[in-house]
């Protein structure tokens, strides 16, 4: 099996930053694997996710990324970047558009320049969207505004703008955050199915273990900007996540619990 992320001795800081964003990490995430970063604020996984998306600059170690090794200091080629979709916290949707042409927008990439200059898909680009919408149980939103949906639609909406783009690896930073429990958890479910039944790989960050063991195969534990843990999830420990999150903001004196 190959490997959809390498990354080794990888170092990065914030300009003026006391203390390194990231710092000596090293791992391999094999292709069509389910990852979840796991940690509290501030332990460095939304860097790593925004690095692997190659919006970042200034890093040291090597990354490679679908076979393709990133250079610190230029953006991945153009052609590459459709590879990797990318889904945000914020859902960051057009509000004012419709749901079907949110969901569009992830096909820009696919699409040759001038067709995506004039926003003028395709008949195939049409089909790809509307079978995301229908992958993601929101068919029938299709020509409402973004802005007139819940936010666990929205979240689905952004799902499928990202499975639009027919990525290789899908990327999601605190996918879940936003959402009561038992949406966070139609949510993560969706989205880990349809990764493996596209057979990209998935890596997304949360600060809930009990989610994250429910639909990873693979927990990475940072704090600190470092990895302090990488198992397969039927290893992870309740005392490992107890660890993690010591003395960190997400502790309100409640144990945390992993729950199979």
């Amino acid at each position: 099996m190959t490997d959809a992320v390498l990354v080794d001795d990888l170092g990065f800081s914030h300009p003026d930053a006391i203390l390194p964003a990231l710092e000596r990490v090293s791992l391999s995430i094999p292709t069509g694997e389910a990852v979840a970063l796991l940690g509290p604020s501030g332990a460095g996984k939304t860097t790593l996710l925004t690095l692997l998306d190659g919006r970042l600059r200034g890093w040291r170690g090597r990354v490679s990324v679908l076979d393709a090794p990133f250079d610190p200091d230029r953006a991945p080629p153009l052609a590459r970047r459709s590879d990797t979709g990318f889904i945000f916290q914020e859902f960051a949707l057009v509000e004012r558009s419709t749901v079907l042409r949110n969901v569009l927008n992830g096909r820009l990439g696919r699409m040759p320049p001038l067709r995506a200059l004039l926003g003028r898909p395709s008949g195939r680009d049409l089909d790809i969207a509307q079978a995301a919408l229908a992958d993601c149980g929101i068919a029938d939103l299709a020509d409402r505004r973004a802005d007139s949906v819940s936010g666990g639609q929205r979240q689905r909406v952004a799902i499928a703008r990202c499975l639009a783009q027919e990525p290789q690896l899908i990327l999601a930073d605190e996918p879940v955050s936003n959402l009561d429990p038992t949406r966070a958890a139609e949510v993560l479910d969706l989205l880990t199915g349809a990764a493996r039944a596209r057979s990209a790989t998935v890596i997304f960050s949360s600060h809930q273990p009990e989610l994250a063991c429910r639909f990873a195969d693979r927990i990475i534990g940072m704090r600190y900007g470092r990895i302090v843990f990488d198992t397969p999830t039927r290893d992870l420990t309740e005392d490992a996540t107890t660890e993690l999150y010591r003395d960190a903001d997400v502790l309100t004196g409640a144990k945390l619990q992993v729950v199979r």
